[in-house]
């Protein structure tokens, strides 16, 4: 589930337009983060956040993907907790785990014309708190399976009993990281309900309406709650579960190049869709 820097340096210049990527790590005082970035500073900025339990190498077909590459810089990071950002050791605060990625887009905002967040299940919950409390850093934002609405996901009986000590440590330090991430989420996303208004970027909700792990209605919620986006696009795909990434890569690369075009002023809406789509 993580892949250390060297390794990750070699697989990530494997690319066709020969393209290096630069790690960096941000440190303060509690916690570390290790993000990378691949790309020209020019461009608009991809900021790929993972799911549970994961790291950034969860997106390593998308960073060395030309098309993509042509467009955009590509950064992704291992969230608190997972990869070489603490491994093993929770950040159950979505607020301070939305808190660090932000200081990296910070460090980074002015360098490209539009930053665009992809987030992924519980990245995509991540991805939502940061365009929340950083309206002013987000322009665009892809929503993909991501879970927020309140108690509408699937938990394990295993996640339950994992969370006593003399269990916890027969498991893997990410699984460990993701079951307390688990059990804290719904208190997380509650905290989240009265926040939604603050989104202002453009949005791009994806679920699939089998998912059987974050369930189809977190997808409505958000739609409900996205009042302020200044665009906004929800698409519920049939028979699809939590496997996009595998399924329907080539609709997650069309919808981030849709919003690349929206957040740099270039949409047109010559595909055919409406600002809603169901």
């Amino acid at each position: 589930m993580r892949i250390s820097t060297p390794t990750y340096e070699r697989i990530l210049a494997d690319n066709p337009l020969g393209l290096n990527a630069e790690f960096g790590t941000l440190i303060t005082e509690d916690r570390e983060l290790r993000y990378l970035e691949i790309g020209r500073d020019s461009m608009p900025l991809i900021v790929f956040i993972h799911g549970a339990p994961s790291s950034s190498s969860f997106w390593r077909t998308f960073l060395r993907d030309s098309s993509l590459l042509g467009k955009a810089k590509l950064m992704a990071v291992d969230r608190p907790g997972y990869g070489y950002s603490g491994y093993g050791s929770p950040e159950i605060s979505v607020k301070k785990q939305a808190a660090l990625i932000a200081e990296v887009i910070r460090q980074k905002r002015g360098q490209h014309p539009s930053v665009i967040l992809h987030g992924s299940s519980y990245g995509g919950t991540v991805a939502a708190r940061i365009a929340m409390d950083f309206p002013d850093l987000v322009d665009g934002l892809l929503l993909q399976s991501a879970s927020l609405m309140p108690g509408k996901e699937k938990t394990f009986l295993f996640t339950h009993i994992t969370k006593h000590w003399p269990f916890q440590w027969l498991l893997p330090g990410s699984i460990h990281v993701a079951n307390m991430e688990k059990l804290s989420h719904k208190m997380q996303l509650d905290s989240m309900a009265g926040l939604w208004g603050r989104i202002k970027s453009a949005a791009i909700v994806l679920h699939g309406d089998s998912d059987n792990l974050i369930y189809p209605e977190n997808a409505i919620f958000a739609k409900e709650r996205l009042v302020n986006a200044s665009f906004l696009e929800l698409k519920l795909l049939d028979g699809r579960k939590h496997d996009l990434l595998w399924t329907k890569r080539q609709l997650l690369e069309q919808s981030l190049e849709k919003l690349l075009q929206i957040t740099t002023g270039h949409y047109t809406g010559a595909d055919g869709f409406s600002s809603v789509q169901y």
